[in-house]
């Protein structure tokens, strides 16, 4: 799995997804992008997106508990951080996609990567 939150912006195709008054704090969106299912989250004001599959058995996380930046799998208990898409806690062992996020005129973006 890839982190592609420090990929060159001209690397991604960045898709409006939201108005940015749609996603309040401590919110989130489940999204379809491109046949990449995402979670998109604003905590503390800023925003995060990362793969809406847990790597351990391909379960949704997006209705996972968040603890600070971390989301739990509802499954089986995995935990994720929202910033990196970095595994923090087993029974998953691989990281999942992160993706960037940017707001532009009252709406939001992600970039899916141009080769993906």
């Amino acid at each position: 799995m890839y982190n592609y939150i420090n990929l060159d912006p001209a690397k991604c195709d960045f898709i409006m997804v939201a108005e940015s008054s749609e996603l309040g704090d401590n919110e989130r969106l489940m999204l379809d992008i491109e046949e990449h299912p995402i979670v998109l989250l604003r905590i503390a004001g800023k925003l995060y997106a990362i793969a809406d599959k847990c790597s351990h058995d391909g379960n949704m996380l997006g209705d996972g508990n968040l603890d600070g930046y971390d989301i739990e799998c509802p499954r089986h208990g995995s935990y994720f951080d929202v910033r990196t898409g970095q595994v923090k806690g087993l029974p998953a062992a691989v990281d999942i996609p992160a993706y960037p996020v940017r707001e532009v005129n009252g709406w939001i973006e992600v970039g899916i990567p141009k080769d993906t």
